[in-house]
């Protein structure tokens, strides 16, 4: 299936990964603030989130203590995709309990391997 949730408010780094993602033959659905990435992934219950920090509704890590309360999506794997570089973000990032995380801007290369790591290459159809 490879269908991967991308909840992340800034338009440009949407389409970037949207279109990486795409390229590479994953389904992809997008969510602009947490709260509908939080819907979309109860419905659709995808393989993988990629959850940016600052959303403008509620930030990643709230929203990930959220899926992960909840018994329809707390296996899902989530990455933290986030601008923040500063070290004591990074921990308190992953100490919060994100599967991995990922640098913005995100290196194409580094990022697909994450992707993979938590559900494979994409199958043909």
């Amino acid at each position: 299936m490879n269908l991967i949730l991308i909840v992340e408010d800034n338009e440009k780094n949407l389409k970037l990964v949207r279109d990486v993602l795409q390229f590479k033959g994953y389904r992809t659905l997008e969510a602009m603030t947490a709260t509908e990435g939080l819907r979309l992934a109860r419905e659709e219950r995808p393989d993988l989130v990629l959850m940016d920090i600052q959303l403008p509704d509620i930030d990643g890590i709230t929203a990930l203590g959220r899926l992960r309360a909840d018994p329809l999506t707390q296996k899902t794997p989530v990455v933290a995709v986030s601008a923040s570089v500063m070290p004591d973000d990074q921990q308190r990032i992953v100490a919060s309990g994100f599967d991995a995380y990922v640098t913005k801007p995100i290196n194409v290369k580094s990022f697909l391997e994450t992707v993979e790591r938590f559900i494979g290459k994409p199958k043909a159809n």
